[in-house]
């Protein structure tokens, strides 16, 4: 660990997705967070206008923001999370760089009354070190399953950044990667998450373990490793055995007798990657529209203080009532022409809040990838063991053969049989292993895929109304600024006809 700020580099994750029933109609039910609650006015006319820099607090107050639970059972389940009070700390004398090194811890609070958490109220601080160890975990444990992206490193932003800011946004991005672990209906209940909820002081447990280098297929006698699909570091030799059948699979060599065949999982998987593309437009787009709506409001509020400009000039100057008249109408004008310019602003920050819907999903869509790759690397794994288990019984065909030619046997040649008739058993139950494996991590997929498009129905249904509505609801009210306007100016038409 190099440095103050090695333990604080990240980029400001996605909000949380919050799961939504699909059971009920989504258009007549409050959106899923509270954090992005749409404006609801029983009459356009009266929208919004508590000033909203007075309700951005209580909109944006996470802490009171739940993440129910999806089962349909007992939808009074919750457990929310906040994450607060981040405090520097000293590195321990016997790190390997004390002396100035330092980190961030963050207070992560857990208020739940989920029966398996065994408790209702929890305090821990932790570092995002172990939130770190903690995603890790969470993708060795549960292959196949969409898990939340956790908030990314980024050393650079980390200095280019005010510290204090980048530790807020930091907090923000930590909470909301809790937030959505704690939404998913299988990971919310996970030891991993528990542990670190739950448990005080540091995780060394949570570390997600060295590979063990000697494996069935190069010696070992784990059935279990074997079956598990090859890493990196000290697994070279799985890792070229995986890497060699990938390639024969790509140029058309042998066929295994396990392919991926699924033309259910083919097409799913490519209707997956066409909507990561429309949702990558659509998020582009609203990025658009958000900087013209910005763009909008600046230029209205430029245009408001140059016609008072103007107005003080025209007070200064004038010498009859009629021009002190127009003067006083220009600063009419100015004046809701300031108002445009703060609708806008309120407008474009409510508009930030539903779009980022899309934004959020670009994560889910990572969380996808991530979840079809743990089936292909499952899938390579059962091609490597059948491989080798061919490649296994072929070779002890031929000793057999080769024995059977000498009279009485060549003693050495059995010896070399038996134990290649042991790999081949080990091996053979490390394949039914695999296979087990991959069939699970194929459930998970399609459970997960199902899942997400539930959610992602209720999710987009609830963008799209809060969206609308505000849209409607400012332009009534900026209209109506607009609207008084040439109602006072209505008698120079007068005059003029």
């Amino acid at each position: 660990m190099m440095g103050s700020e090695n333990d604080e580099d990240s980029h400001l994750s996605p909000p949380p997705i919050i799961v939504t029933p699909a059971d009920s109609d989504p258009l007549s039910a409050l959106p899923p967070n509270g954090g992005t609650s749409y404006i609801e006015p029983p009459s356009y006319a009266d929208v919004i206008f508590s000033p909203f820099d007075d309700n951005n607090n209580a909109s944006d107050d996470s802490s009171d923001t739940l993440s129910r639970s999806p089962s349909s059972s007992s939808s009074s389940d919750y457990i929310k999370i906040t994450v607060s009070s981040p405090q520097k700390e000293q590195e321990t004398a016997s790190s390997m760089l004390s002396g100035g090194s330092t980190y961030v811890t963050y207070l992560i609070t857990t208020r739940t009354n989920l029966p398996e958490y065994k408790g209702s109220d929890f305090t821990v601080r932790r570092r995002f070190r172990d939130v770190v160890a903690l995603g890790d975990r969470l993708a060795e444990s549960y292959k196949g399953f969409c898990i939340p992206p956790r908030p990314d490193k980024s050393v650079v932003e980390s200095q280019v950044m005010q510290r204090q800011e980048f530790v807020e946004q930091r907090r923000v991005a930590l909470e909301k990667y809790l937030r959505r672990l704690a939404s998913h209906p299988v990971i919310r209940s996970s030891d991993e998450l528990k542990v670190f909820l739950q448990v005080e002081g540091k995780l060394n447990h949570l570390k997600v373990g060295t590979d063990v280098a000697s494996r069935v297929l190069d010696g070992g006698v784990s059935v279990v490793e074997v079956a598990q699909p090859a890493r990196s570091g000290r697994d070279l030799f799985r890792l070229f055995k995986e890497l060699r059948q990938s390639v024969s699979n790509d140029w058309g060599g042998a066929k295994p007798a396990v392919v991926e065949e699924d033309k259910e999982f083919l097409e799913r998987k490519e209707r997956m990657h066409d909507l990561e593309k429309e949702i990558i437009n659509a998020s582009q787009q609203a990025e658009t529209l958000v900087k013209a709506q910005q763009d909008m409001g600046e230029t209205m509020g430029e245009l408001g203080l140059a016609f008072i400009k103007l107005t003080k000039f025209e007070n200064e100057e004038a010498v009859f009532n009629s021009q002190r008249a127009r003067a006083n109408d220009m600063k009419n004008l100015a004046t809701a022409a300031v108002k445009a310019s703060r609708f806008y602003r309120e407008l474009n920050s409510q508009t930030v809040k539903h779009l980022d819907t899309l934004h959020d999903y670009l994560g889910v869509m990572m969380a996808v990838q991530g979840a079809f790759a743990d089936r292909s690397s499952a899938l390579l794994t059962v091609q490597t063991l059948l491989s080798e288990v061919s490649s296994l019984e072929g070779r002890a065909e031929k000793l057999e053969a080769a024995s059977s030619k000498v009279f009485g046997g060549d003693k050495s040649r059995i010896k070399k049989i038996e134990e290649l008739k042991e790999t081949i058993k080990a091996t053979e139950d490390a394949k039914n292993v695999a296979i087990r494996d991959y069939e699970r991590i194929k459930e998970n997929n399609r459970s997960e895929v199902e899942r997400l498009d539930r959610e992602r129905r209720a999710d987009f249904l609830s963008m799209m109304k809060g969206f609308v509505v505000n849209q409607v609801g400012y332009a009534e009210k900026m209209a109506n600024v607009w609207a008084k306007v040439a109602e006072e100016t209505s008698q120079y038409n007068r005059e003029s006809s």
